[in-house]
């Protein structure tokens, strides 16, 4: 499976349970180049601040550990470098800075630096408007990037957490079985007395 492939299927699940075997161990691969590649490639701190505060307000923390805790901000930030064309990209960004505006309009300050409350008025505002243009969009052609916004940073919160270890494991209660086996290795001379 191809990264467009995963993507367009990301986009069409409504639930993590549809995604294939092979589209989970492509994005378990995505978390396990966040150890190697713990720097921003592609947000700024400021979009990477809105993106934690988003996905901690969507997935956050309780009895098991929330979407900061499994590092889906850097998980969006590779999936938007790596797997996004410039396009998708650059409305991604965009959309980010239309979160940040309209905190600004209604509160006079960025989206982190509102309130929880503020918040959360602004992302149920956004679930309404996400709602209602799929709504709408029934029997109509696809809808604008620029629209898909919160839908793609709800997927990619969700996928990014319960694709993660802890969201896995913690969350579902699931163990991670390998996509692939390691074989065999040569045992260090004093492990093999």
């Amino acid at each position: 499976m191809k990264r467009r492939e995963a993507l367009k299927l990301l986009a069409a699940a409504a639930a993590l349970p549809l995604l294939s075997h092979e589209a989970f161990s492509m994005f378990r691969a995505v978390h396990q180049e966040l150890a190697k590649t713990p720097a921003l490639r592609t947000l700024n701190s400021q979009q990477n601040a809105t993106i934690t505060a988003i996905s901690e307000l969507i997935i956050p923390q309780t009895d098991t550990p929330g979407a900061k805790a499994a590092r889906v901000n850097e998980f969006i930030d590779l999936i938007i470098t790596d797997w996004y064309n410039d396009n998708e990209r650059t409305n991604f960004i965009e959309g980010l800075a239309d979160v940040d505006a309209s905190s600004q309009k209604l509160f006079g300050k960025d989206f982190v630096n509102a309130s929880p409350d503020q918040q959360m008025q602004i992302l149920t505002e956004l679930d309404k408007e996400m709602v209602s243009m799929h709504a709408a969009a029934k029997g109509q052609p696809e809808e604008d990037e620029e629209e898909k916004f919160f839908a793609s940073m709800k997927q990619l919160t969700l996928v990014g957490y319960y694709t993660s270890q802890i969201g896995f494991e913690q969350e579902l209660h699931q163990e991670i079985i390998p996509p692939r086996h390691a074989g065999c290795v040569l045992l260090a001379p004093e492990a093999a007395k």
